[in-house]
């Protein structure tokens, strides 16, 4: 099942990368902004659960589909990419056993713990 699952990510993480291709943006713009989302991460620097907020906002995909689809709706390019990014990075993060996390670490996430 497990890696049924990560297929699906994979997937997911295809999706984005197909949606992106509409945009009409140089390639190098996907690679370059991909890993952005983890500046969520910083919110460690303050305390786990300020930390496992800031990064599940960046990491939902939810959030990430309702942004996409804000930039639809108003026909705005940089919204879209954002929405595109989001999505795609959080599918290929949990490729990786990277997850939502729970408050009381970094290493605990919805997935398990990491590295586990």
């Amino acid at each position: 099942m497990k890696a049924l699952l990560k297929l699906e990510e994979l997937l997911m993480f295809a999706l984005g990368a197909y949606m992106f291709s509409f945009l009409g943006i140089s390639w190098w713009w996907f690679f370059g902004l991909l890993l952005l989302p983890d500046i969520g991460a910083l919110g460690y620097l303050v305390n786990s659960k300020i930390g496992a907020m800031s990064y599940n906002v960046l990491h939902h995909k939810g959030i990430a589909i309702m942004v996409l689809f804000v930039g639809i709706y108003f026909e705005n390019e940089s919204l879209k990419l954002v929405g595109i990014i989001l999505f795609s990075h959080a599918s290929i993060d949990r490729v990786f056993g990277y997850g939502l996390k729970h408050f009381d670490s970094f290493k605990s996430t919805h997935l398990g713990k990491i590295g586990n």
